[in-house]
């Protein structure tokens, strides 16, 4: 199951897939980077590409399942932790029109892709395998309303251009610790005491 590098392993993948998706000739020089806030701050953080920015890590709200489940060993687990990856997903390009191109290529790319499985997942994530074999990541556009999209700008400037909000759901995080259990009940011993008075 995913551990702690899961997060990092799905930005990867996303990285990874668009760098190998991208169209020859007219994006082989695209840049696929994964960017930190920190980054747009710099004078053109990227000449010509795709800027992938994790901004929002949540828990996820769908149900959590707080039992606890066996290992292959017949050992309890701790609960997992699902969590859900916001990016923001920005078109870099010298001209209105190679953006909006990118932008295209760009969204149909993803489209094709609505679920990483784990073979994708840790082909790209590596170099650790981090996610069970029958682990998925769901990828959906998630559109932000023109006050959140203005509020990621306002960290952004000045390097705010064309970009769209994706969603990576339930991402489960495993835990390290090791479940200790005590030996199983072979009997069970009931005292009653007559108290004075």
């Amino acid at each position: 199951m995913a551990n702690y590098y899961a997060i990092a392993a799905v930005s990867a993948t996303l990285q990874g897939l668009l760098a190998d998706a991208r169209p020859q000739p007219e994006f082989s020089a695209a840049q696929i980077e994964l960017l930190q806030a920190s980054d747009f701050q710099k004078p053109k953080p990227i000449e010509e590409g795709v800027s992938i920015f994790l901004y929002r890590v949540a828990v996820s709200a769908a149900q959590r399942s707080f039992s606890a489940g066996l290992d292959l060993h017949g050992h309890r687990r701790p609960p997992q932790l699902p969590v859900d990856l916001s990016y923001l997903v920005t078109l870099w390009g010298k001209t209105a029109g190679k953006q909006q191109r990118l932008l295209g290529w760009l969204m149909r790319t993803l489209e094709d892709l609505p679920t990483l499985n784990a073979e994708v997942l840790n082909h790209y994530g590596g170099p650790e395998h981090v996610f069970g074999d029958d682990e998925t990541v769901t990828l959906i556009h998630d559109p932000l309303s023109l006050q959140d999209l203005s509020n990621l700008w306002d960290i952004l400037k000045p390097n705010t251009h064309i970009s769209v909000a994706y969603l990576a759901r339930m991402v489960y995080l495993e835990s390290a610790l090791e479940s200790v259990e005590g030996e199983p009940v072979q009997t069970r011993e009931f005292q009653y005491a007559k108290g004075s008075r």
